[in-house]
């Protein structure tokens, strides 16, 4: 599906993920049934000899397998200390350079041997979110340290960490 500027949230994504990348290849993890149409659009993008490799799901398993699956390619062929950013293709991202602060940010603190997930200041209170409880502040970032994650609660609920500020949403 393509939006109003004629990008869809898949092709967005990898041009997103080619800039934050550099030479490095994109790594793609994506299910048999979108293999060709993802590949098709790389190579719309960056020309039929891309680097860039993918793996495929064998069957859609959620999001967690599929990024564990990612991390083992990627410790057997560039090392344990390799960094990952996962780039889920159905986020809409408006504020780019904020994005790039963010990652850049990130990565400062992966070095530091942090896992690192993003969390987006919530504006209302939503039920189909998950929630991360921050705790303490990681020093020298901007980061704060998990101290709870929470699974899609009910409205009551979210409203209460909406307005304690303690909380953000899970972005993935």
């Amino acid at each position: 599906m393509q939006l109003l500027d004629g990008e869809s949230l898949a092709e967005k994504t990898f041009r997103r993920a080619l800039a934050l990348a550099g030479e490095d290849p994109v790594l793609t993890v994506t299910s048999r049934d979108y293999y060709f149409y993802t590949r098709d659009l790389y190579h719309s993008i960056v020309g039929e000899e891309h680097p860039h490799p993918f793996l495929l799901e064998p069957m859609g398993r959620n999001t967690a397998p599929a990024i564990a699956m990612a991390a083992m390619y990627l410790e057997r062929k560039l090392g344990p200390q390799t960094i990952m950013l996962v780039m889920p293709a159905d986020h809409l991202i408006r504020d780019e350079a904020r994005f790039r602060s963010a990652v850049e940010e990130a990565r400062s603190l992966a070095v530091r041997d942090y896992l690192v997930t993003f969390g987006i200041h919530p504006t209302h209170p939503e039920i189909g979110y998950g929630y991360i409880r921050k705790g303490g502040r990681i020093p020298n970032s901007h980061g704060f340290d998990v101290a709870a994650f929470v699974e899609k609660p009910d409205e009551k609920t979210a409203g209460g960490y909406v307005d304690s500020g303690d909380y953000e949403w899970n972005s993935g």
